[in-house]
């Protein structure tokens, strides 16, 4: 998972949070999915080599470990509110990540779990919204154009350009993939209808 190695994710719905364990190693066992209990073997270190380091750039055997208050699913894929994000301070409280030694010591759950932080729309969805907000409004300039000048060819063009972002973006675990997707295929049936209406005139006037 991109600087991390082999990454692991605990989710722990009794507690209404999960567990991050980063840098781990790809090449030794570990575990792919599944049930996991206290005192389970999930995986190993990572060599400096392997565990989002390289050999021109090796990276310190080490665990980045952090638990945060939710489920991954509460967070977005990018941003500094992602759902693997706290790296670039320690124990970024605000943005919902928890004291694992005091969490681990106290042993408790509060009643309904831990709650997360509740950050403004901007603050936690403006990067995949931005990104969004371009797609859409780039495929809507490009269906305009395409039936004004009727080119369907354009309009199905620009619906594999958002196919293709939903996909990666989808890959990623974003969200907007689903608007990007519905998009395409508003896209896809009227390029197509565009098309068979302008071979249908070709047709037309050569008979």
């Amino acid at each position: 998972m991109g600087g991390y190695g082999w990454l692991i994710i605990v989710d722990h719905p009794q507690a209404h949070l999960y567990s991050l364990y980063g840098h781990l190693s790809p090449s030794r066992w570990r575990l792919e999915s599944g049930q996991v209990k206290k005192g389970d073997l999930i995986a190993y270190l990572g060599d400096a080599d392997e565990n989002g380091g390289s050999r021109e750039n090796p990276l310190r055997t080490h665990l980045h470990f952090g638990i945060r208050a939710g489920q991954r699913s509460d967070y977005p894929a990018r941003g500094g509110w992602r759902w693997m994000a706290g790296w670039f301070k320690p124990c970024p409280q605000d943005l919902g990540w928890l004291q694992p030694s005091l969490v681990i010591t106290n042993q408790e759950i509060p009643t309904g779990g831990f709650q997360e932080p509740v950050p403004s729309f901007a603050v936690k969805w403006g990067v995949e919204f931005l990104f969004g907000a371009i797609y859409v409004f780039g495929a809507v300039c490009m269906l305009i154009f395409g039936i004004r000048t009727d080119k369907p060819y354009l309009v199905l063009l620009s619906d594999g350009v958002l196919f293709t972002a939903g996909w990666y973006f989808y890959s990623t675990g974003w969200k907007i993939s689903f608007v990007l997707f519905g998009l395409a295929i508003l896209l896809a049936v009227i390029g197509i209808y565009l098309l068979v209406r302008r071979y249908a005139k070709i047709h037309h006037a050569k008979a």
